[in-house]
């Protein structure tokens, strides 16, 4: 089962990048995905397939939980 990713979520990947971190802001997300290292703000796209094998722990944007209850 694939796992649902939104703009502005963060995902922890299997592998980490060069610079050490293994968490990822999503900026694009469609046929590609476009993500920002959030340990060195480097900027990269990658396939949805290939991003999706090596998703790990998807982390739900925080905005959407707080838009949530003012809007009740």
């Amino acid at each position: 089962m694939r796992p649902i990713v939104r703009l502005g979520d963060v995902l922890t990947l299997k592998k980490p990048h060069p610079c050490g971190s293994s968490r990822w802001e999503v900026l694009r997300v469609g046929a590609d995905f476009r993500l920002r290292c959030l340990g060195c703000d480097r900027l990269v796209m990658l396939p949805r397939r290939r991003v999706e094998s090596r998703i790990r722990k998807v982390e739900p944007m925080a905005q959407d939980c707080e838009s949530e209850e003012v809007e009740q």
